[in-house]
């Protein structure tokens, strides 16, 4: 016999429902906010903001990317190749690992990024931050901090076998 987990109690179940609906209200104003100030998909605003805001070099693997911004292989490559046409980033093969693809921002890249960091401050100052106290903003970050270090504890997407059809 399976066990099953013990159902959530009301105060998990709210604190869930309430997780999941400022994410995604969060995520939607997010969303229109770099669509209409740099015509970017959030992934697309992920992956230059990694490169141009947390890389020294302006550059990574593909797979460290993936695992990163938490998308799959295939899907990243796509976007990484749209962003690739539009003259955001290039791609090479890795000095390190011929196997492996770095992704480089380019100018227009570093361009853009600075064109919606902005908006996309304002769209967080005033949803997310404005009803929080800075103390608040602490114990925020207090909390999501060892949930996320919890989910990422598992192997990373980039690692995990491939599923067959």
């Amino acid at each position: 016999m399976s066990s099953r987990p013990a159902p959530l109690d009301p105060v998990q179940l709210g604190a869930y429902f309430a997780l999941m609906e400022v994410a995604g209200l969060l995520r939607h104003a997010v969303e229109q906010q770099l669509r209409d100030d740099g015509d970017l998909s959030y992934v697309q605003f992920q992956l230059l903001a990694r490169l141009a805001l947390d890389s020294p070099t302006g550059s990574a693997r593909m797979t460290d990317l993936a695992d990163t911004v938490v998308y799959s292989r295939s899907a990243l490559t796509y976007q990484a190749g749209l962003l690739e046409k539009a003259g955001l980033v290039s791609r090479a093969p890795s000095p390190d690992d011929e196997r492996s693809t770095t992704v480089t921002v380019t100018d227009a890249g570093r361009a853009v990024i600075e064109r919606v960091m902005p908006g996309h401050v304002e769209v967080l100052q005033q949803q997310l931050f404005a009803p929080l106290s800075p103390d608040d903003v602490v114990a925020l970050g207090d909390l999501l901090s060892p949930v996320r270090d919890h989910m990422r504890a598992a192997p990373p997407r980039s690692a995990a076998p491939r599923r067959r059809r």
